[in-house]
């Protein structure tokens, strides 16, 4: 019998190394979200798995860093992001490919991955929302 993938963040990121933007599902009560973690924050259940979700949403809010730490500063200012994947859950990420000034609530962005970005820590694969 296979060992089952852990529902934490180092298996998150492992997910996006490999290209996939995975998502934890409830098999209780069927919500799905980000960051994965060990009991459904709806139902309290512990019954759950792993599920690919679609790399699309809304940008819900954001931000824009002018001050960041050390390993970002080459790439201020930017912006993070919340965005509802249209899946239901909500992600956290950085918005690129777009001028700050012109970014908008309720615009739609795609997740993808970044295989270029080396920082210190953590050592974990990136990934950001572009429109």
């Amino acid at each position: 019998m296979a060992q089952a993938i852990p529902l934490t963040i180092e298996s998150f990121y492992k997910f996006v190394g490999e290209g996939k933007l995975m998502a934890a599902k409830c098999n209780k009560c069927g919500d799905l979200f980000l960051p994965p973690k060990p009991i459904c924050p709806e139902c309290l259940a512990k019954d759950l798995s792993w599920i690919e979700v679609k790399n699309k949403g809304k940008l819900l809010a954001y931000t824009v860093i002018h001050v960041s730490p050390v390993q970002f500063q080459p790439m201020a200012p930017y912006a993070l992001g919340i965005v509802k994947l249209d899946d239901g859950p909500n992600l956290i990420g950085m918005i690129r490919g777009i001028e700050t000034n012109k970014i908008k609530i309720g615009m739609n962005l795609t997740f993808d991955f970044d295989k270029n970005l080396q920082c210190q820590w953590p050592m974990w694969p990136r990934y950001f929302f572009k429109p």
